[in-house]
């Protein structure tokens, strides 16, 4: 069972793309959707088919996946624009609908403002919020190897127990 994993970020060298690059390395079984910054701008009236083509790829990786596990910074105490965006093409199909859906917040001081705004719109989409793959694991840049991947024992374990929590709620 595939869980797709999705970062809210679209800095080079991500804390957040390195969270779920680890969960990857950990789990053969996700797979990073790498198209954030590729989605247009969120147009009602673009919602219909044909979908612009980065949206028909967003909303197929959601459709094939089991479940979904995001990562995301917070910005300014909320989303940032360009997540929002993304979840906001996700309302109008309905991939997400009852799909279970987790979060891990790699912050040091935390995102509350950023996951309250996600648990709000995946409300709205219909998105089953997985509450044990909800996870906050504090990430620096300096846990992240060259590659992007996070090696140090402690974090790979919280990372681990996440992804854990989402198979067994799969299971």
């Amino acid at each position: 069972m595939t869980i797709l994993l999705i970062s809210g970020s679209l800095r080079a060298g991500s804390t957040n793309a390195a969270v779920l690059a680890t969960a990857h390395d950990l789990d053969p079984y996700t797979v990073v959707y790498p198209g954030l910054a590729s989605l247009p701008h969120f147009n009602p009236d673009d919602d219909r088919h044909p979908l612009p083509r980065p949206v028909y790829e967003l909303r197929t990786a959601i459709n094939v996946s089991e479940a979904v596990l995001f990562c995301t910074p917070e910005y300014a105490g909320g989303l940032p624009g360009s997540f929002k965006n993304l979840l906001d093409w996700t309302v109008g199909g309905m991939e997400i609908n009852d799909k279970p859906c987790g979060w891990i917040n790699a912050s040091h001081r935390g995102a509350a403002g950023a996951h309250d705004a996600l648990r709000t719109v995946l409300g709205y989409t219909g998105a089953d919020v997985v509450a044990a793959a909800c996870g906050h694991v504090p990430v620096t840049q300096a846990d992240v190897d060259p590659d992007g991947v996070i090696r140090v024992p402690a974090v790979r374990d919280r990372v681990a127990r996440v992804v854990r929590a989402m198979r067994q709620y799969l299971s």
